[in-house]
């Protein structure tokens, strides 16, 4: 088995099949309930073994053993930042120039292959579950879910996602752009803010400013794809590095957006405690920000 979700019964959960305890405390799919019903053994009230039909009594521990799963990646050495684990989540900083999985166009050297060589490194087999995802060339923080149901809960939760960001101008002040967004006819790859497309939130602040160019603090309130690069384009502020949206990499060396994600809060999907993880900026962006102030 991946991983185990170990809850102590309360009064208050005597009165619930254990069936009815996961899906309304845990919020388990009905389809990993099924997943659960076919192993052998997979539920424990203290050492015995129970049925999903089965109540339990307070001070009893209920013990569910996730279905074991795999992916099929092959293992690549490539070094990852960890930032956080546990038996149902690991958290990495990706650094940029990194494909987070493999793609028509890139079928090796991603982050996939990397934390498979992690897994095997480590003796642990769990299949990949990526909650959310970062383009190429943006660095930060992306939480991989190690069973079903940590990546059901997550998809359901409300995640809060920050990033930093180095644009072109001189923005005044914070602000949000409410625009809905979609794919630009004229473009396989862009998107552009369009009255037909999705609802597309970002809220914005500024953490400093040099003459021609800010560095801002970005709070998402959708995911859609390209959401800061677009919303920042429309606002006449495209990202220094961005050429899909119109700027040229400055300087030459860069060779990326300045985007960086850099904080993210949820909720466990387990334990119900707030996790919050935060990085520092890459030190890229820092010697462009440098280079900007010359």
């Amino acid at each position: 088995m991946s991983s185990r979700l170990e809850y102590r019964l309360t009064t208050e959960d005597e009165e619930l099949y254990v069936k009815e305890l996961l899906q309304r405390k845990f919020l388990f799919s009905s389809r990993l309930i099924k997943q659960i019903k076919l192993i052998d053994g997979a539920l424990h009230l203290d050492d015995k073994i129970c049925r999903l039909r089965d109540k339990g009594r307070a001070g009893q521990l209920l013990t569910c053993e996730f279905p074991e799963e795999t992916s099929y990646f092959e293992p690549e050495d490539i070094p990852i930042e960890v930032c956080y684990e546990d038996n149902d989540l690991l958290i990495i900083n990706k650094q940029p120039f990194l494909i987070v999985h493999p793609t028509n166009n890139y079928q090796e050297h991603t982050l996939a292959n990397a934390i498979t060589y992690y897994m095997q490194e480590r003796q642990e087999t769990y299949k990949l579950r990526f909650v959310n995802r970062l383009d190429r060339d943006t660095s930060g923080l992306i939480i991989v879910a190690k069973n079903s149901h940590a990546q059901d809960f997550l998809s359901r939760s409300e995640i809060t996602k920050k990033y930093i960001a180095i644009v072109h101008g001189n923005v005044e002040c914070g602000g949000t752009v409410n625009e809905p967004m979609g794919k630009d006819p004229n473009h396989v790859a862009r998107r552009i803010v369009k009255p037909d497309g999705q609802p597309s939130i970002t809220h914005y602040s500024v953490l400093d400013n040099i003459p021609g160019y800010s560095m801002l603090e970005l709070r998402l309130e959708t995911g859609r794809t390209h959401q800061i690069r677009c919303h920042m384009s429309y606002l006449g502020h495209i990202l220094v590095g961005d050429d899909l949206y119109g700027s040229e990499a400055f300087p030459e060396v860069f060779g990326r957006q300045a985007l960086h994600s850099y904080y993210l809060s949820f909720e466990h999907p387990v334990t119900g405690e707030t996790i919050e993880i935060k990085t520092d900026i890459p030190e890229d962006m820092k010697e462009l920000w440098n280079t900007l102030k010359i």
